[in-house]
């Protein structure tokens, strides 16, 4: 069972990474736990966000728009590499998904095909929306992918996890295609690399 860090243990697992971390507003508060559960936590979820300008995104994915509030996720990473922090506690990112993933990311095993929605993923995982527009055209700068792998590997090693911890959301729920523009296998690798 795995209890989700505190704010400031989160801070530091980023930044022992290596990574620059923006504080955003006050994140350390902002959450959806009166919607309902945050944890136990079981992973991390990549997505895109369809949007275009950092600050920009970052002001949605803290605020959110008028069918789904904010935070729309934890960090928010731009494409020069830096995690803004936008919420801490449970996050309108991941939906419904598929039992079966969630799982297999507990028994961090290969992941199975997503076919249903029917589990709760804003209770067990820690997103990050990652500034892109989804096209398969807008590029993933290297120190963006960089920061996707650091994030990832931050927290899968506070917690002991191994790279299958981690999923895009078009693992977890059908019909989603985020993130688009680079593999999550791949992905996968670089973070088990750099968990070694």
């Amino acid at each position: 069972m795995s209890d989700p860090m505190s704010a400031g243990t989160l801070v530091d697992a980023l930044k022992d990474e290596g990574l620059t971390v923006v504080e955003v507003r006050e994140w350390r508060t902002h959450n959806r736990n009166h919607k309902g559960p945050w944890g136990q936590v079981h992973g991390v979820m990549i997505h895109h966000t369809v949007t275009t300008g950092s600050a920009e995104t970052v002001r949605l994915c803290y605020d959110g728009h008028a069918s789904l509030p904010g935070p729309l996720c934890h960090g928010v990473i731009t494409k020069d590499g830096r995690v803004h922090l936008v919420g801490n506690g449970r996050a309108n990112h991941a939906g419904l998904g598929d039992d079966e993933v969630l799982r297999a990311v507990i028994a961090e095993r290969r992941l199975p095909h997503d076919n249903e929605a029917n589990t709760d993923g804003n209770r067990h995982f820690y997103g990050f929306e990652c500034e892109n527009r989804g096209d398969g055209e807008d590029p993933w700068p290297k120190a963006q992918l960089e920061a996707i792998e650091k994030a990832a590997a931050a927290i899968c090693r506070h917690y002991g996890w191994n790279e299958r911890s981690v999923i895009g959301h078009l693992e977890w729920q059908p019909g989603k295609v985020d993130p688009r523009g680079f593999d999550m296998d791949t992905m996968r690798q670089r973070i088990a690399e750099r968990l070694k």
